[in-house]
């Protein structure tokens, strides 16, 4: 499985927690800490970050793919958007939430959700 983290960082731990829950190891994390301008056309820099995370057209469309989406709402939209293009699928992502409590502040993995799945669900209720 390769891992897109677009967000901050992740410890080892969290690796070790997205691998538990996803059910398969992690073959290959790509780590790109994205920084939107927002004098720039979001979609522009959207398409710079897909390619800069360097998968070929095969890869994209036979690698099992988990996403740490950038926490700027419609930047993963678009992200989201461009990756579906690019796979002809949702990719399943990854959920990263505060411990509650902890100080200092620590995450820990939430969940991993498969948009695949969401989707193909929800269009039963069309």
């Amino acid at each position: 499985m390769i891992l897109l983290n677009l967000s901050h960082p992740l410890t080892d731990a969290q690796v070790a927690q997205i691998e538990a829950l996803a059910g398969q190891p992690i073959a290959r994390l790509i780590e790109l800490m994205p920084q939107f301008e927002n004098g720039a056309a979001l979609l522009e820099q959207v398409r710079a970050l897909a390619d800069h995370a360097g998968l070929s057209s095969r890869e994209w469309q036979t690698e099992p793919l988990l996403v740490n989406l950038p926490g700027l709402a419609p930047a993963a939209a678009c992200l989201l958007a461009e990756i579906h293009a690019r796979s002809g699928h949702f990719p399943a992502i990854v959920r990263i939430r505060e411990v509650a409590g902890s100080i200092p502040t620590s995450y820990e993995v939430a969940e991993v959700i498969d948009l695949q799945a969401i989707r193909e669900e929800a269009r039963k209720r069309r």
